[in-house]
């Protein structure tokens, strides 16, 4: 990772960013309890980790980054998820979208939205909103876009947002591409263009702000022209060339990985100050609560390590070079997803061991395993780490060939 002294942010920071997100811990854990109540992260927060460079860690170090390899995103975002998961979360959406942005949008956009504005976030979502159906339409001097997106984290404080739409000519038939099927686009919708509709009302990463984001005929400029997020890349760094399902894939893991983490921690201290009902000693004397502390533990460690050693293998594969593979082979990509979703699944029921083994003590709203079981189970339904890739994964495992959404 490109050391702080080379990063062009116009903020003075000190430090890995790992350290500088454990100094923050006090504010990080003030928001997030705000966050419990607004829906959403405040925006003193997320001020304050504008200016450690939170956000743009991922991007590259002419763009205001500091280039931080796949291991080094995960160490990221475990360290933000273990403190809290629906910061952890807008981290993640932020600093991946941040990121793929730097690397597909045409280098003269880059260069006007990040070294113009440092505080840059983004967000991203992959759902349909309840709206009619999204289109644009070319227009003078650019494009207006109507679509509704859903699980927009972190839209609040995003200064842009990618929505989905197909282009549509004058008569609202949409425009072909050289396969027949209607031509799909990624806009580029500045904040003042688009609205956050109050949708997100839900127990697990409840801070995270994923609201639905709608454009009602959002202008976009010409040289805001769409989005590609695999241009051929610019950049060294292997992280370019994964492909986007598994950058999705190994962001979403290194979160969960890290609300494991923070709950193992919390049961631990817990455990060395509560008396159980009916006991004479503390839980941390109990031999079943020593037990599945350890089986727990193990549990987070293997999965880590799995998904390190896949994602090293894809890196690996690719080198640090523009002269290296376009893309992981399959073998490698397919063991790596494996780890990914696995690292989710196995996080989740370490949590939820820990969690039972707490007593009504893990169930009250002001301890932090309340918060954490929540926000394991909302990790682990994500769809590029779910149940249902297991299935996938095993039907490849088959010699079926791999769908789109593995690749």
């Amino acid at each position: 990772m490109a050391s702080a002294a080379e990063v062009k942010t116009g903020h003075n920071v000190e430090g890995t960013v790992v350290e500088r997100v454990n100094n923050m811990r006090e504010a990080i854990e003030a928001g997030a309890d705000e966050a419990q109540q607004l829906r959403h992260l405040p925006s003193w927060l997320t001020d304050q980790m504008i200016k450690e460079n939170i956000f743009l860690f991922a991007c590259p170090p002419e763009y205001g980054g500091e280039d931080a390899t796949v291991q080094e995103t995960i160490d990221v975002l475990e360290a933000v998820a273990a403190i809290d998961g629906s910061v952890g979360w807008n981290v993640m959406i932020g600093s991946e979208i941040n990121a793929m942005a730097a690397g597909g949008l045409p280098e003269e956009r880059v260069k006007e939205v990040f070294l113009d504005n440092p505080g840059v976030i983004m967000c991203g979502g992959g759902g349909p909103g309840t709206s009619a159906t999204p289109h644009a339409k070319k227009v003078d001097g650019g494009y207006k876009v109507w679509a509704e997106t859903s699980f927009m984290s972190g839209c609040h404080n995003s200064t842009w947002a990618f929505q989905n739409a197909p282009l549509v000519n004058d008569e609202g038939e949409p425009i072909l591409d050289e396969n027949g099927m209607p031509s799909m686009h990624m806009w580029f919708i500045n904040k003042e263009e688009f609205e956050i509709q109050d949708t997100w009302n839900m127990a697990s990463l409840r801070g995270s702000g994923s609201h639905h984001v709608k454009s009602d005929g959002a202008f976009v400029p010409d040289r805001h022209e769409p989005v590609q997020l695999m241009l051929p890349a610019r950049h060294p760094n292997p992280v370019y060339r994964i492909p986007v399902s598994m950058r999705l894939s190994y962001n979403k893991v290194g979160t969960a990985l890290g609300v494991a983490r923070g709950a193992i921690d919390s049961f631990i201290e817990l455990a060395q100050n509560k008396t159980p009902l009916m006991s004479a000693s503390t839980l941390k004397d109990k031999p079943l609560a020593q037990y599945r502390l350890g089986e727990a533990e193990a549990t987070v460690r293997a999965c880590r390590a799995y998904v390190m050693e896949t994602m090293t293998a894809i890196t690996d594969e690719l080198t640090w070079s523009l002269d290296g593979p376009e893309q992981p082979s399959w073998e490698t990509t397919q063991n790596a997803r494996l780890a990914c979703t696995h690292g989710a699944q196995a996080s989740l029921r370490a949590v939820d061991l820990i969690h039972n083994t707490s007593g009504t003590s893990g169930l009250r709203m002001d301890n932090p395993l309340e918060r954490k079981l929540r926000d394991a189970h909302g990790c682990a339904a994500h769809r590029w780490v779910s149940p249902a890739l297991y299935e996938e994964l095993g039907a490849t495992l088959f010699g079926a060939e791999p769908g789109m959404g593995l690749l």
